[in-house]
């Protein structure tokens, strides 16, 4: 019954945890990496067609975006989340391959003209496809067991639509231990959601420390903040443009309009048009309705009993085709865009930013986290000029930020979360934050609530029977260096050997089959190998 902390450890994305207890073995999450990557990262222990199954806390990428990925390497079993992530994880991974794939379609075009080698994409389309096949929805509160000897819960973690805190109960012989992955717990009094759910028990917690050293402070009037930028815009004639994360921020924004809109809070403009600019987030938008009555708080349900829509109102252009977004930018009249990406780092919004940055009477309006590097912290950082599809763009639109809006909860909201336990752990984990901010989180745990906690690297493995660390890792920094085309390369010939081990696997399994199929199974496999069995050169 052990544990072994791959990813999100000292760092905030690529969440992943390796898990052997009760004669089998399976994850919790199977996150990629996005944006700074300070420390390495230890590979899965065992193949990928030898994991059982997969537990998924949430949709975003950063938690489910490696799950075409070790498809691809072979594993084909099962990937238990709730039913509205299983709904979200359809739309986001696809949408994830189809980036993997273009992004490897551009990098080729320009390699070939260069002499480099064939750069591979992580996963394709159908990598992506696969996994989802495997999906198996639970709602929150019912308790399965996906192999004999582990049962499971999923409780509603507040932070995304369908995102979980999942229990786990493991039991080896007459021992019995119950391990609980907080997921990303959510900020209070978040629009369409509810708040997260507290747990009372565990013997082990792995919990999140995104915000464990800061407070998001007191909570700003959006709908306030909001209707005062759109009307000080539309009355200078501009346009709002609204760069979002297209699954759960795009719909906070619809929900804070329909609200303006319907208390009438932009004068002179009363019929104004919003523009939802973005495939994703306007399947996301669809998602969320289909989920309004087993993940909305009371508030937005009882918007839904008055035959309130919380995120359709009038003046709601939804755009979907290419054509649809340019002609976005022939509409003389003043109006809000929200598009994605939220960065502004990809995606339709840079297309909106370059019709609408030079303009001074429009406003560039951020609603979220900005990383360092990318287009959107340049105009929040006060960029006098930016380059969009080559040409140079002067910035003299207004640029206006949000304050304080997020999904994650801030430090009081960890430790709440944290002290409803009514019997200490007897341990506590601290993950998926920030390097320093995961040491700061467990010692607050310790010092104001007595737990004890560890905040592993990658590769550390724990005991859960015994209560012991068996391996206690140290964090290895990563060289800079470029990404080579000879390391793609090694990760295409890494895909092929884990379908080698897939098809020894399925060999083995047709032991005892008809003569008749054996024998076309085989000379299937020479076929083959007569086509790839190439003369050494």
């Amino acid at each position: 019954m052990k544990i072994t902390f791959l990813g999100a450890a000292h760092e905030v994305t690529g969440s992943c945890y390796y898990l052997e207890a009760a004669g089998k073995r399976f994850l919790v999450d199977c996150g990629m990496e996005q944006g700074p990557n300070l420390y390495e990262n230890e590979d899965i222990p065992v193949k990928a067609g030898d994991l059982d199954f997969i537990l998924l806390t949430h949709a975003h990428i950063d938690h489910s975006g490696n799950l075409p990925a070790i498809y691809a390497k072979g594993f084909r079993g099962p990937v238990y989340a709730t039913d509205a992530t299983c709904h979200l994880c359809d739309i986001m991974l696809r949408d994830s391959a189809h980036i993997q794939m273009f992004e490897a379609e551009w990098r080729n075009r320009k390699g070939r003209r260069q002499g480099k080698p064939e750069f591979v994409p992580l996963y394709t389309m159908e990598d992506a496809m696969g996994i989802l096949k495997e999906f198996v929805p639970y709602p929150y509160g019912k308790e399965f067991s996906p192999v004999p000897g582990i049962r499971v819960r999923f409780t509603d973690a507040g932070h995304l639509l369908g995102s979980a805190s999942i229990e786990i109960w493991i039991k080896e012989g007459e021992e019995e231990r119950k391990i609980v992955f907080s997921g990303d717990i959510g900020n209070l009094d978040q629009p369409l959601i509810r708040d997260p759910q507290y747990l009372k028990e565990a013997d082990y917690v792995v919990m999140e420390s995104t915000y464990g050293d800061r407070s998001h402070g007191e909570r700003a009037d959006y709908v306030s903040i909001l209707s005062e930028i759109i009307q000080q815009t539309f009355d200078r004639g501009g346009n709002v443009v609204i760069p979002s994360f297209a699954v759960g921020r795009t719909q906070e924004m619809l929900y804070f309009i329909r609200q303006i809109k319907g208390e009438g809070r932009v004068h002179g403009h009363d019929d104004f048009k919003v523009y939802v600019d973005s495939p994703l987030a306007n399947d996301a938008t669809t998602i969320f309705e289909k989920h309004q009555y087993d993940c909305y708080d009371e508030e937005t349900t009882a918007l839904l009993e008055q035959g309130i829509n919380p995120i359709r109102f009038k003046g709601l252009c939804i755009s979907v085709t290419s054509d649809d977004s340019k002609a976005i930018n022939f509409d003389d009249d003043c109006k809000v865009i929200i598009s994605a990406s939220g960065m502004c780092d990809a995606g339709r919004i840079k297309h909106h930013l370059k019709h609408n940055l030079w303009d001074e009477r429009n406003t560039i309006l951020f609603v979220g986290y900005q990383a360092v590097g990318t287009l959107g912290r340049a105009l929040l950082e006060g960029a006098k000029e930016v380059k969009l599809f080559g040409e140079n763009i002067h910035v003299a639109a207004e640029i206006r930020q949000m304050p304080g809006i997020s999904g994650h909860a801030d430090v009081n909201g960890l430790m709440t979360w944290a002290k409803a336990f009514e019997k200490k752990p007897r341990k506590v984990f601290v993950t998926h934050g920030e390097d320093t901010v995961t040491e700061i989180f467990a010692d607050r745990l310790t010092q104001e609530l007595g737990y004890d906690t560890m905040a592993p690297f990658s590769g550390t493995v724990y005991d859960l029977l015994a209560d012991r660390c068996e391996y206690e890792a140290k964090g290895v920094r990563i060289q800079k260096a470029s990404v080579t085309g000879k390391s793609r390369v090694s990760a295409a010939f890494e895909k092929l050997l884990a379908m080698g081990h897939r098809l020894l696997a399925v060999i083995k399994k047709n032991e005892g089959g008809a003569n008749k199929d054996l024998d076309r199974f085989a000379r299937e496999i020479q076929s083959l190998c007569d086509k790839w069995d190439r003369p050494d050169e």
